[in-house]
């Protein structure tokens, strides 16, 4: 088996104490840290970017896995979760951000694609680090306003929000990363709806025990 290769896009600047801080507070604002992958058996992009005030987003690494065509699904996928393990145990994300297959063309592709991000879910779990699930018109609406953007509009709009010194290649990493910028800003509403969610379980937990309490009364 050949071993996994990796394509790096080194133009970003962090200094090693900055990629040791995976949980700060920037003001009153917590600094959160995602990782956002865009899973795939061929290419698999990875991305670790950090919030700050408002909708700022700061780029702190991005790369491309490769594993090659001809080696077996599951030598393949060994190398994608070494990878991805990897980068867990260097960044410390607070949460992962994995691209949602949704495709009915190429069965073959998008069997692999959720072979693989069932792997990465995986590994993040083991470490009981949260992971989202978001499809792409989801990334693209939030990335660019639009949700049937093409990869050509996405990687500007990445490069144009992280304010990179190149575009980021292959579209893996521009997708990877647009995946960590679309969590960062969508985390406030998925935070709210569950928090909702919880209350709503809670109020329907305490009606239903008082109208227990009623009919047992009644009885």
């Amino acid at each position: 088996m050949r071993p996994c290769r990796r394509v790096s896009y080194r133009t970003l600047s962090v200094s090693p104490a900055r990629l040791s801080n995976s949980c700060s507070v920037l003001g009153e604002e917590r600094v959160m840290r995602v990782m956002g992958v865009d899973p795939g058996l061929t290419r698999c992009g990875l991305s670790v970017v950090e919030s700050g005030r408002g909708r700022q987003v700061i780029a702190l690494d991005v790369d491309v896995v490769r594993t090659p065509s001809e080696t077996p699904v599951a030598k393949r996928l060994v190398a994608i979760s070494d990878a991805v393990e990897h980068w867990l145990d260097t960044h410390h994300p607070d949460v992962m951000a994995i691209e949602r297959v949704f495709s009915q063309q190429n069965v073959s592709t998008v069997m692999g694609t959720a072979q693989a991000g069932g792997v990465i879910a995986l590994a993040a779990a083991k470490r009981d680090i949260d992971v989202h699930f978001h499809t792409p018109s989801e990334v693209k609406a939030a990335v660019t306003g639009n949700g049937a953007a093409d990869k050509a509009q996405v990687t500007g709009m990445v490069t144009r929000i992280l304010a990179l010194q190149a575009k980021p290649t292959p579209p893996d990493a521009a997708d990877a990363l647009a995946l960590a910028i679309c969590h960062c800003w969508r985390a406030p509403m998925i935070a709210r709806m569950a928090a909702a969610e919880a209350l709503a379980a809670q109020q329907r937990h305490t009606y239903v025990a008082k109208l227990a309490a009623k009919a047992k009364a009644v009885r």
